[in-house]
């Protein structure tokens, strides 16, 4: 596949389908700050979320990677953002970890993307009429999402710049109890993929299964939109959200982490 080590991956997936969805996962959370340097492709949004302020080896390119390290790190420094590689399974040279630790860069943040394949076969997912779920625009959804997670008014409005320019469509919804937001979450569909994101329950509304709720919601109007395998990201340390994904029926598709020189700042 590619030359690509799959050692990585979930062995009982298909890889190609593992490629897709990471080739998803990039286009939905693709910034209007981007540029590719050789193979490349260096994000730089002041937003929260750190897939959209990176940098993505995708290609081997032509030039030494040291010398395409130090140019990255200097557009970062301009645009006053801790410099930031994500190391996935799909990343070229796939030494690129290993040289990056080498060089003082610390690991941080490790994620999995789990995958729900073939939904259309699965047992019928089925809305309920009493949850309080509606559809909502998507820059109210970024600064209800943002206002529930306690992000500062540059990062929510980020978010929000980032998904009206989004290259696939995405669709938002909330959910409220006695008109109080209780859960938001979203979704990004290209072609049969379906990306979950975004999914929170407000802090005083949890354990009382209305993330299981929700994404249900999500996944049933995903799959009236013509969506055939599912997929998210979240981070492996948040056993809450995995157990709640895991009961839906993903699994580990494969994992990410990310390297700078101070996680602190990150």
């Amino acid at each position: 596949m590619r030359g690509f080590d799959t050692s990585g991956l979930n062995a009982a997936l298909d890889p190609k389908l593992l490629a897709r969805i990471e080739d998803a996962g990039l286009n939905a959370s693709a910034p209007a700050q981007q540029r590719w340097l050789d193979g490349w492709m260096l994000r730089y949004s002041p937003g929260k979320a750190k897939r959209a302020r990176c940098v993505n080896a995708l290609a081997m390119g032509f030039r030494p990677t040291a010398e395409k390290l130090a140019e990255a790190e200097a557009l970062f420094a301009s645009v006053a953002l801790p410099f930031i590689v994500r190391i996935t399974p799909f990343t070229q040279p796939a030494t690129l970890g290993t040289d990056l630790e080498k060089g003082g860069l610390l690991r941080f943040d490790d994620t999995r993307v789990m995958v729900l394949p073939k939904l259309s076969t699965r047992t019928p997912l089925s809305l309920r009429p009493d949850l309080p779920v509606r559809a909502i625009a998507l820059e109210p959804f970024a600064q209800r999402v943002g206002t529930l997670r306690g992000s500062p008014l540059a990062q929510r409005q980020a978010h929000a710049q980032r998904l009206a320019t989004a290259p696939v469509p995405f669709h938002a919804f909330e959910m409220r109890e006695d008109e109080e937001l209780v859960a938001c979450g979203q979704f990004a569909l290209e072609a049969d993929l379906v990306g979950l994101y975004d999914v929170f329950t407000a802090q005083a509304a949890r354990g009382r299964g209305l993330a299981t709720r929700l994404c249900q919601h999500l996944l049933v109007k995903a799959l009236e939109l013509g969506a055939e395998t599912a997929y998210l990201q979240v981070d492996s340390e948040n056993h809450a959200a995995r157990a709640v994904y895991a009961k839906l029926g993903f699994v580990d598709g494969y994992g990410y982490h990310y390297r700078t020189r101070d996680p602190s700042a990150a």
